[in-house]
């Protein structure tokens, strides 16, 4: 178990049985909660898993600010979407897809590296955020290939369809069907390019990156080329979220400007970052996972919330599930202030100060 985690353990309990916990009830999502909302709300925690992390690999290890990941993000969910809907759905139009994509960001990611890292940070940020701006109105305006606003929905290969079932009986009250196919290839997708994300950062190459964003001119006076690795951080960093968003394209089967090229996806990726923990990839994991269960749920909970205050109108108003955006920014800022490292960090500094204690 330490060398699969690549000698980074939580070094936390709490940690440990959060993450266990995360792992078990995604890995038993479908018949745990067999409902539609659940099973997506479980999908886009594994897709946002692998988003995060590798937008963690950028900000929290290297120190990059950008805002052009969601382009990346987009270029691979459109790759399997125009793949399928020109070449068919079959599986060599998904890779052919997905190389394509993958080719893409590679390119993008040197260009946007090479030409601008070497400016200060927050000229990099501007650069990035025009970059991804610009791609999003293009993906809107090339409606012949990308569908323009209206996206494109597109057919998969036959056994990742909800019409095919693998077995005549369910297995433990859930159908195995194309759905269930595609959730647990996801799922085994998201746990192995987290546990290659692990890798890397806990590698000489992940090492460098850390020394780079504590100190990158001491780095480089170590004989570091910090140009060279932090374009290498930005491009690793691009064709995971590039992968991450062909695993969005395969479970919802349709892609617009939308759903994976909005500039609030990037807000949103931030903010799981922050509350996760910076630095820590098990950070994303967490942090995607709280996230987005609460923006899933809370509107259902203000709603019963506001049903219960009902003769209390001043509250109930205020519980409203109109008021959902409110309740969420004051939980994220509640989070930052009593968990600043985030909640990865707070649980490690917690578990080091009890050792300490009680040696």
């Amino acid at each position: 178990m330490k060398r699969l985690l690549s000698n980074d353990l939580p070094r936390s309990r709490w940690l440990a049985m959060l993450l266990l916990v995360l792992l078990v009830t995604l890995a038993l999502a479908p018949f745990i909660a067999p409902g539609v909302k659940a099973l997506n709300l479980a999908a886009k925690v594994l897709v946002f898993v692998v988003l995060v992390a590798s937008f963690d690999l950028l900000l929290g290890y290297t120190g990059i600010v950008s805002f052009a990941h969601t382009m990346f993000f987009g270029i691979g969910a459109y790759g399997i979407a125009i793949a399928s809907t020109r070449l068919g759905p079959t599986w060599t139009a998904m890779g052919v897809g997905l190389l394509a994509a993958l080719l893409l960001s590679l390119v993008l990611a040197l260009a946007v590296g090479l030409f601008s890292l070497r400016v200060r940070a927050i000229f990099f940020a501007m650069i990035t955020l025009a970059v991804a701006s610009a791609f999003q109105t293009l993906a809107s305006q090339l409606s012949e290939f990308t569908g323009g606003e209206d996206g494109l929905s597109f057919k998969l290969p036959q056994s990742l369809l909800p019409s095919f079932e693998l077995l005549d009986e369910p297995v433990l009250g859930v159908m195995v069907d194309g759905r269930l196919i595609a959730y647990y290839l996801l799922f085994v997708l998201s746990l192995a390019l987290l546990l290659i994300l692990l890798r890397i950062v806990n590698s000489p190459f992940g090492r460098v990156l850390q020394a780079i964003r504590e100190n990158e001119f001491r780095a480089e006076a170590l004989g570091y080329p910090v140009v060279v690795y932090r374009t290498l951080s930005s491009v690793l960093s691009a064709l995971f979220a590039c992968l991450a968003g062909a695993m969005l394209a395969v479970w919802l089967r349709y892609n617009g400007p939308d759903t994976s090229l909005s500039f609030e996806i990037m807000m949103d990726v931030l903010l799981m970052v922050v509350i996760g923990g910076m630095g820590t990839i098990y950070g994303a994991a967490i942090g995607a996972a709280l996230f987005l269960i609460a923006q899933s749920y809370l509107q259902d909970l203000l709603g019963m919330a506001s049903q219960a205050t009902s003769d209390v109108p001043l509250l109930s108003a205020l519980l409203s599930p109109d008021r959902w955006l409110l309740w969420l920014g004051l939980l994220f800022v509640l989070s930052v202030y009593y968990f600043p490292t985030g909640v990865v960090g707070r649980l490690r500094v917690a578990a080091l100060a009890s050792k300490d204690q009680n040696p």
